[in-house]
């Protein structure tokens, strides 16, 4: 059963469009802020959490200068208000290889 509030995996999330248009924002957001030139690669795995809208804590491959690196991005999104926010976009170490 799921606490209400809590983070959970979002099963399968880290296929879709919705989820790798997410990414590619939190991304672009950090590029933008950052002065960056991060290029986005994959999603690796997705957690949410219901807050007014819902929190996506997404784990992602980038290519920065050639060498592809994890981040985990914190995006808030709420539909019905057609916003989203990158809250937190922060490098956790490099890829695995695959």
């Amino acid at each position: 059963m799921a606490t209400l509030g809590g983070i959970r995996e979002a099963g399968g999330s880290e296929n879709s469009v919705e989820i790798n248009d997410l990414a590619r924002f939190a991304v672009d957001e950090h590029n933008k802020k950052q002065n960056a030139l991060l290029e986005f690669g994959k999603v690796v795995n997705v957690k949410e959490q219901v807050v007014a809208g819902t929190m996506y804590y997404i784990t992602l491959e980038a290519t920065e200068g050639g060498k592809k690196k994890a981040y985990e991005a914190k995006v808030w999104v709420k539909q019905w208000q057609n916003f989203k926010q990158v809250e937190d976009f922060k490098l956790i170490g490099d890829a695995a290889s695959a």
